[in-house]
């Protein structure tokens, strides 16, 4: 039986028009009902699906998140943090002068500071609209090396973030986790933090087994959790690297595809 269930945002619990559809807003309170975790995992910051959990109504003393591609596990109702793997302000440093020599924007998450950037942009107004935060330009020189920054991200026109990824120096890949989220945006994480790592933190801290676990996802930054998933779920409209990782495809984010397989796989319809 399964016992954890983690789904990812967009382009997966959310349709186009960034909306979940009610079939799917009642197979995951059925799926609840029956005592089954299921948990928001996305590379939003907290304050980015506020709303969703709201709307789910996961805002109970039994309700987790992970945010920031799992480097953020914690409950929704006070915050109170089961895991966290950050970078600091040295990795901000290196990282802003790959991006200057790149010629592409970036911008990061301080936990003190929220998101900042020394140059706002289209993308950065992008990031601070889906997640309803404030833009904080700041000159990265002052941030101290031992800053806790939990994601830095490259942000651009694709035609521009693309061949800028084909420059990247081999050790950046060593040294962080890298993932392409959507077209425009590449982040740089914990080496050790991915989704997986975060489903991971929270099935032990509940007790759950590996094959008790389900993952939902579409893009990139969903790959870690659905090759950590007992059961791995791709969404039709997914990255072949998904679907190819996956153990079971369904439908798409269009068409209910994240209920249909909490029908399938937990409910029994």
């Amino acid at each position: 039986m399964y016992k954890l269930v983690a789904i990812d945002m967009d382009g997966t619990l959310l349709r186009e028009d960034k909306t979940i559809s009610e079939r799917t807003k009642k197979a995951i309170q059925s799926a609840r009902e029956k005592d089954v975790t299921v948990v928001l995992a996305t590379g939003r910051p907290i304050e980015g699906v506020s709303r969703y959990l709201e709307e789910l109504n996961m805002y109970t003393d039994k309700d987790y998140v992970l945010s920031y591609n799992g480097a953020l596990v914690q409950k929704t109702l006070n915050k109170d943090v089961i895991g966290k793997i950050a970078l600091t302000g040295e990795d901000l440093h290196y990282l802003k002068k790959l991006s200057d020599e790149l010629k592409v924007n970036i911008h990061a998450f301080s936990e003190t500071k929220g998101l900042i950037t020394p140059k706002n942009s289209k993308y950065t107004e992008v990031e601070a609209s889906i997640n309803n935060i404030d833009i904080h330009e700041i000159n990265f020189d002052t941030i101290s090396k031992d800053e806790v920054i939990v994601k830095i991200m490259m942000i651009d026109e694709p035609e521009i973030l693309g061949p800028a990824i084909e420059k990247l120096p081999k050790e950046v890949f060593e040294k962080y986790t890298v993932v392409r989220s959507t077209p425009y945006f590449l982040e740089f994480l914990n080496k050790e933090v991915n989704k997986g790592v975060g489903v991971e933190m929270l099935a032990k801290h509940l007790g759950i087994k590996q094959e008790e676990v389900i993952t939902f996802g579409d893009a990139g930054n969903d790959l870690h959790m659905i090759e950590y998933a007992g059961l791995g779920v791709a969404m039709a409209n997914a990255f072949d690297e998904v679907k190819e990782a996956a153990n079971y495809i369904t439908d798409s984010n269009e068409n209910d595809g994240v209920a249909k397989a909490i029908e399938k796989f937990i409910l029994d319809k």
